[in-house]
């Protein structure tokens, strides 16, 4: 990045993304994660159709794409933002951008167990065991104090669901000439999905504007205007620059968490939080040097929509 709109760009796109775990949260105090799920897909639909149409991308016309889109949008929308909707009633959100982060370490341990990743090397192993091994440090089960919860469970599960995501949409979604309109056209089934359990919810509804307002942002900015932005960053400063996002992201979301929620900023999270993030740089290291687009493991997610796992970078085989 040789200009400060880059900069400025990058700067923008991480504070999007990372105050996402921040609307969550705010968005619980009136919404239940099925309500909150449902009207975030819907409003990121909406604004990625508004700018689809702009750009004159038409939506899928293949009803063999469609019902790839079921799946993708399941486990890279639908189940992954619920999960964080749950799991934030009882978990700070700062804990949940970390836990985010742990995706790349999922779609590794993925690899690894169906055998697609061959050369996991030893500096890989060593980020996989040393990124989890961070997860308990954060979340400390031997102690009485600890923080392991079925909530935490739940950040970990759509973690794990985004990168089962990473991997099929790598093989059965590729981008085309119409990411905006792909993109939408998922979020859009994410949103019918969604709507299949309302019936189950049992939670009803308690608007506030607080709630009104956060859900109103993570869906147009934190879902849909964030898309475009990564795609500007990826197309003109690159996947370096993308990268920084990333790594940006959880910082973000602890200081938010902090600073407007007055969460703990206890040094076992902080610590935590550096093991994860080194332990991804680690996973990352040889596929950063031999396959820059390429990797199903890819730390940023631009098609799934998600507040992207650390990394940034785009690869040909995803949205």
């Amino acid at each position: 990045m040789e200009n400060v709109t880059g900069w400025v760009r990058v700067a923008v796109l991480a504070l999007l993304w990372g105050s996402g775990f921040l609307w969550i949260k705010l968005a619980l105090t009136g919404l239940s994660p099925v309500h909150l799920t449902l009207v975030r897909c819907a409003l990121g639909a909406l604004t990625l159709l508004v700018l689809a149409l702009a750009t004159r991308q038409r939506l899928p016309r293949d009803r063999r794409t469609w019902g790839r889109l079921v799946i993708a949008a399941f486990f890279c929308n639908a189940l992954p933002f619920a999960l964080f909707g749950i799991g934030e009633r009882t978990v700070d959100s700062g804990i949940a951008g970390v836990m985010n982060a742990t995706t790349p370490l999922w779609s590794l341990l993925i690899g690894v167990l169906l055998g697609t990743e061959r050369r996991l090397g030893p500096a890989r192993l060593l980020g996989l065991v040393l990124g989890f091994g961070g997860v308990l440090v954060i979340f400390a089960p031997w102690r009485q104090s600890g923080l392991l919860s079925a909530g935490a469970l739940a950040l970990l599960a759509a973690g794990l669901s985004y990168a089962i995501a990473f991997a099929y949409m790598a093989r059965k979604l590729p981008p085309g000439d119409t990411p905006l309109a792909l993109s939408a056209a998922q979020l859009t089934t994410a949103t019918a999905l969604t709507a299949l359990a309302l019936p189950v919810s049992t939670t009803a509804p308690h608007l506030n504007l607080t709630a009104l307002a956060a859900v109103t942002i993570l869906g147009v900015f934190g879902t849909g205007i964030t898309f475009y932005l990564n795609y500007r960053v990826l197309t003109d400063e690159g996947p370096t620059a993308a990268a920084t996002v990333g790594y940006l992201l959880p910082v973000v979301s602890v200081a938010l968490g902090a600073l407007v929620l007055g969460e703990p900023l206890t040094p076992r999270v902080v610590g935590g939080m550096v093991i994860v993030l080194a332990a991804v740089a680690l996973t990352r290291w040889p596929a950063q040097a031999k396959a820059p687009a390429s990797s199903p493991g890819s730390l940023a997610t631009p098609k799934c929509l998600a507040i992207p796992p650390v990394g940034g970078k785009w690869p040909k085989s995803l949205p």
